[in-house]
């Protein structure tokens, strides 16, 4: 007995050294990394290297192109262009974080309940989960943010709403896997509760999906507030975020004649989010124990 408790920490220190060295030979992943920190970090620290308040307008330098003191240029009513992909960063990326942890926390605790339990509450989750899915997303975003009002806070409830299916979906599957398993039998013929089974013994076992659903959903949560700002759906016009920054840019007029406007915030978006994906490909590749 003294002997497997002995080796159990190994076991686990040596798996958790493996993941970290699988992640890190992954190039695409450390690279994709790498960026969202970079511009994570550049957005978080915005006053320090930019002193452009991004919503001050400027008659007199309209449409100016990159360069003259504006690294990216200005838009069509003056405002320096670079400021307002930094400060715009703070909100896309927080409305995508906050989103992913809410919906990952909702869906986790649901499937783990519903997916240990069964019954009734599990078959009437499940249900909810495949009605809600059978929508397309984006509609279904379209018109819970249209009756919510355009705002930070209700996009998050919004996407929080609809998002925790993907998470609940695998984390039950999980567990209905787990809950079959000699140790679980174990613990309940000890008597332990089925709280402390389904938390300290199951949950620990589905983190690793979990983690890379996260990862993946704050992409998608970034591309929706963009897509829905683009329409006017989403933040109000006059919040600076990266889906209000291409919708200022969709006059014909820009599109034609100062392609910089929304070249360079496209760019800015494709860049943090496929570098989001590859990370999220590199921890799913690094935790999988059957790769």
């Amino acid at each position: 007995m003294s002997q497997k408790i002995i080796e159990k920490p190994k076991e686990k220190s040596s798996l958790a050294k493996r993941s970290i060295q699988k992640f890190v030979s992954n190039k695409l992943a450390m690279i994709g990394l790498i960026i969202v920190v970079v511009m994570t970090i550049m957005s978080i620290i915005a006053p320090l290297i930019t002193s452009y308040d991004p919503n001050a307008i400027d008659m007199s330098i309209i449409n100016r192109p990159p360069g003259n003191g504006h690294i990216f240029g200005t838009d069509s009513t003056g405002r320096d262009l670079y400021s307002r992909l930094l400060y715009g960063g703070r909100i896309s990326i927080l409305i995508g974080v906050v989103s992913a942890i809410t919906t990952s926390i909702i869906g986790t605790i649901l499937g783990l309940i519903t997916g240990y339990h069964g019954g009734l509450v599990d078959s009437f989750v499940l249900r909810l989960s495949e009605i809600l899915q059978s929508f397309p997303m984006t509609i279904l975003v379209m018109v819970l943010v249209t009756i919510a009002g355009p705002s930070v806070r209700n996009m998050i409830l919004v996407f929080t709403i609809i998002g925790w299916m993907t998470v609940f979906r695998i984390v039950r599957n999980e567990v209905l896997r787990l809950r079959e398993e000699t140790y679980v039998e174990v613990n309940k013929a000890f008597g332990i509760s089925d709280i402390a089974i389904i938390f300290r013994d199951i949950l620990p076992n589905t983190l690793s999906p979990i983690i890379v659903a996260t990862t993946i959903n704050v992409a998608f949560f970034i591309l929706e507030e963009t897509g829905l700002s683009f329409l006017g759906l989403g933040v109000p016009t006059n919040v600076a975020t990266w889906g209000t920054i291409i919708n200022a840019a969709k006059n014909i007029t820009v599109i034609q004649n100062f392609q910089w406007q929304w070249i360079i915030p496209g760019l800015c978006i494709s860049l943090f989010v496929m570098s989001i994906n590859f990370l999220g490909d590199g921890l799913r590749d690094a935790l999988d124990p059957k790769n």
